[in-house]
Formats: structure tokens, sequence, C-alpha cells
């Protein structure tokens, strides 16, 4: 049976979401590479499955193009989002992920806002390999890192333009000092309230955003000091804003768009 979709961005961050409620969710790890392939499937950054939840309006599971799950994804999170809120005719949704309950809103731009939970900086939860402070990692360039619920490494650059993304992030994100891989952050503070993001993803290469890398990247500068509790992050595709006031749930607000729906076909699913 051919299997819906809807293909979305967040400033270019793109994204696929399946709606699996009232049915049995259909997505592997071998289906979600398959369909992320932008040759031969959809392409896309992650794939959410939308599923049903006793206790929120849905259950979300991702996936990275590789196939990987992860935790966390904030530019899909608010396409679920939009897409449950325009559905039941609300201003707000509550959606399970593995970071928790997560409250959703849109704001009086059409944006979305979604609460995505506590930052963790314990190196057990990241998780490092080593027992060590995380504020600075013991590694050439003096990297932070923390955890959205998914694993994030900071670096602060003078000049973005020459940072070599392409060389230290793949070698970053696959460092022994991450067993489970890490995203990789470049980021140029312009001033206490704006900076300049690029990122190397974890298991997707270099994306044009992502929502919880945003995060991580102003939690980090926060954290250090350098950063206000408000920040404009400005990625290759556009711009969102966090908020983290050093001790509660980080707040994560941008746009997002469906670009198309359709389905995919038994060839694919068969594969």
């Amino acid at each position: 049976m051919p299997l819906s979709f809807h293909k979305m961005h967040a400033n270019g961050d793109d994204f696929v979401i399946v709606d699996s409620r009232h049915t049995p969710n259909p997505v592997t790890s071998q289906l979600a590479r398959r369909m992320g392939d932008r040759n031969r499937g959809i392409g896309f950054n992650q794939l959410a499955v939308v599923l049903d939840c006793d206790d929120a309006d849905a259950r979300l599971m991702f996936w990275n193009a590789d196939g990987s799950p992860l935790d966390a994804c904030g530019s899909a999170t608010r396409g679920a989002a939009d897409r449950l809120m325009r559905e039941s005719n609300m201003t707000s949704v509550v959606l399970r992920t593995n970071r928790g309950l997560l409250t959703c809103q849109r704001t009086s731009t059409g944006a979305i806002s979604v609460n995505m939970g506590k930052p963790l900086f314990d190196w057990s939860e990241i998780p490092l390999a080593l027992a060590m402070e995380t504020s600075v990692l013991p590694l050439a360039g003096d990297p932070a890192a923390c955890s959205m619920g998914n694993p994030h490494c900071t670096y602060f650059v003078e000049d973005l333009k020459r940072a070599e993304i392409a060389t230290i992030g793949p070698a970053i994100e696959t460092n022994p000092l991450f067993p489970r891989r890490t995203n990789v952050h470049f980021v140029q503070i312009i001033d206490r309230a704006h900076i300049r993001l690029r990122i190397w993803e974890r298991g997707g290469g270099i994306p044009l955003g992502s929502g919880s890398c945003c995060c991580g990247a102003a939690v980090n500068g926060i954290r250090r000091g350098l950063l206000d509790p408000c920040v404009e992050v400005e990625c290759d595709g556009g711009a969102v804003t966090v908020q983290w006031d050093g001790e509660g749930p980080v707040f994560l607000t941008g746009p997002v768009e469906t670009i198309f729906s359709g389905t995919i076909g038994d060839a694919l699913l068969k594969a």
C-alpha cells in the first residue's frame, strides 16, 4: 500500500513528515535510508513519524537520512506541530519525543515556537567517553559540548568564512570522545544577541540549518557568558530565535513551510 508523506522545510532545513496515527508504523531504518536518498527517494535531512500517544497530541520518532535514529529535531518538531495545529484549528499542541513532552505554539507572526526541554551538560548525558568538564573540551580549538537530546560540539571562531567545516566536521563527529557521534557547530559572534552559525550535522553533512543545532550553539555561547539570553541564530538558510535563561528549558522559534505532499510507491517500500 502506498505511504503518504509531506515534504517541508524550516529555512531550507528540509524534512519529511509521515503520519502513522491509527496505523502500524511502517518506517524502519532501512526504509528511512531509502526515503532519504536524494536521487532514488525523496531526500531530506530528517524524517519524523507521527504516532498515536496517550498523554500528548501525538508522539514523534526521528530518523536521519542515513537511517540512524535520533531523539531530537527542532525543525521537524516544528513542522509536525504546524500540521497538527492546522488540522485541529488550534494554536498549541503537546508532542511527546524521547526528550519528553514538548509544548509547541504558533506565534502572532505565524512562526512555530517549541519548548525544547532543558539542555544537558554532564559528560555522561551528552555522552562523552570520559568524565570531564564540558564547557571547554580537551580538543584543539577549545570547543564546548552539550546535549539537546542529541550531542552538540560548538566551536567559536573569528571568521566563519575561514572555518574548515567539511574537514573538521566529520573528524569531530567521529572522534572517539563522542561514542554516539556528534553535531559540530562553527559560530561567529556578531554581537551578544546575534550569531552566524554553520553546521556539520551528525549523519547528514552540511545543512542549511538545524533547529537543535541552533539551540545547542546558542546554549553553549550563553553558558560561556558570550551571549544574552535571547539570541538570533543566522544559518545559511535563514534565522531562528533561541531563548534560554541559563537554568530552564530552551525555546526555539522560527518559520516552517510545506513544499509538497505525495505518496511513496510499492517499489521503494519493497526495495
